[in-house]
């Protein structure tokens, strides 16, 4: 349990309170169309998409801090280069193409480069791939630890508060919201850092306190290790947000240019994480759950006002991308699924169906999320095992589709799909069975990699004959 100070309450029942305010009058702009409730009639100009971009890609702030605490400065190199350069891939191949399709999802570029079949198996990864429960179990440990719940209750109500006005407002309510969180969250650890330096010290502190492999750049784990989260990192090219965002930019331009003015604020913030994670590892050497490192560096650094800014900025870097996972997993369910399977629909009536079947899968979506929350209660397992499965089936047929010389027939974008996320799935359930050692010793995402690139390069050479 954190001691509060009465400023420290009202300050975070006042950010809570700003949230739902800010998402409620956002949905009170909407238009009622379904362009509207899913993408927010595609206006997004360069400040709002750079902030809900920034916002929602960084909401793991509890595993970051784990995962700092265990292995120092590698949590840079694993947490932060991969995706930078990755987002820079994307920014430089997809956004334009992205934006110029007027898509509405992953799923939908799917269907339009090969078939419903495939469209629909991907909509099912893309459904796994968003679940919001890392953010779901973040932000239901954090309350917990704030006010004394148990666990299950804090995550049930902290699902709660993201949904409330999803629900009402759609795609508009969850950028407005992500533009006061990209906010308060640098606020946050802009408080921490300068006092955990003036409490502590500086790089001399961290040297004599720290074990020496928390300043090498792999934290003492073995290359495989750092290599298989480089190929995680591949998550961004497949991201349903990063899509997602792209299809909402006014233009293309616009989707470009966020994508590569964002690398900087990643970056400056992943700065701020990681030293502060520093600063737990040295100030704090006994932790038994370094996933409160952050929390716990706060309690014995951090007076009244500062603590409260400080729990406020790690709620909304968890809420941003909480809110914004949930309501892609509500459109996964609305459009990608209902909506293809009354693709023969008259188009007022299909339109309608997608709208109500989004709001359905919002509540879908965090019911799932709680249960995996709760029987998964680890973040960064979470997104390992995620990460994982999913990645490999959806990578290649999704970038080849963006492509034209590198099409495939849809058969062969389908087995590649299957084979890529059932080889990764089985050989992580083997290694699971096996006490964490996987047969020949290979991380599970590698395989179905592989057995998704050899579906690819027969589809290439069927299509050359």
């Amino acid at each position: 349990m954190i001691n509060f100070s009465i400023l420290d309450i009202l300050l975070i029942l006042f950010y809570f309170t700003a949230v739902l305010f800010i998402g409620f009058r956002a949905a009170r702009r909407k238009k009622d169309s379904t362009d509207e409730y899913l993408l927010a009639s595609r206006t997004l100009t360069l400040p709002m998409f750079i902030a809900t971009l920034v916002s929602t890609w960084y909401g793991g702030i509890l595993g970051v801090g784990e995962y700092s605490y265990r292995y120092g400065i590698s949590n840079w190199i694993v947490f932060g280069v991969p995706y930078y350069f990755f987002a820079l891939v994307f920014a430089l191949t997809l956004a334009k193409k992205a934006r110029a399709t007027n898509l509405f999802s992953i799923p939908d570029k799917l269907y339009d480069a090969y078939d419903a079949k495939t469209s629909l198996l991907g909509a099912g990864l893309t459904f796994v791939l968003v679940s919001p429960a890392p953010y779901v179990l973040m932000l239901g440990i954090l309350v917990q630890l704030m006010f004394g719940l148990n666990l299950t209750l804090s995550v049930i109500l902290s699902s709660a508060a993201a949904l409330i006005y999803l629900y009402s407002g759609g795609f508009r309510s969850d950028v407005y919201t992500n533009a006061l969180e990209f906010i308060l969250m640098f606020l946050g650890f802009a408080v921490i850092v300068p006092f955990s330096y003036a409490k502590f010290g500086g790089f001399g502190f961290l040297q004599q306190h720290l074990p020496p492999l928390h300043l090498t750049w792999n934290g003492g784990n073995s290359l495989q290790f750092v290599i298989v989260w480089f190929f995680i990192a591949m998550w961004t090219l497949v991201d349903p947000a990063f899509h997602q965002r792209c299809y909402a930019a006014k233009d293309g331009a616009t989707a470009q240019r966020g994508i590569l003015l964002s690398i900087p604020f990643w970056l400056v913030f992943d700065f701020m994480t990681s030293t502060a994670g520093l600063y737990a590892r040295a100030a704090l050497p006994n932790l038994q759950q370094p996933v409160f490192a952050y929390p716990m560096l706060a309690e014995i650094t951090l007076p009244s006002v500062a603590k409260g800014l400080f729990y406020i900025g790690m709620l909304a870097t968890i809420m941003s991308s909480l809110s914004s996972l949930t309501f892609i997993g509500g459109v996964t369910i609305g459009n990608d699924i209902i909506g293809r399977i009354l693709s023969h629909e008259k188009p007022e009536i299909r339109a309608a169906a997608i709208t109500v079947w989004t709001k359905i899968g919002l509540i879908i979506t965090a019911i799932l999320a709680i249960v995996l929350a709760l029987g998964i209660p680890s973040v960064v397992k979470l997104w390992y095992v995620i990460g994982t499965c999913v990645i490999p089936g959806l990578l290649v047929p999704l970038m080849a589709s963006y492509f034209p010389r590198f099409h495939i027939p849809a058969r062969f974008a389908f087995a590649a799909m299957m084979l890529g996320w059932l080889t990764s799935t089985a050989w992580l359930i083997v290694g699971q069975f096996n006490g964490g050692m996987y047969p020949l010793s290979i991380e599970p995402m590698y395989p179905g990699l592989f057995f998704s690139l050899v579906c690819w390069g027969a589809g290439r050479i069927k299509k050359l004959k």
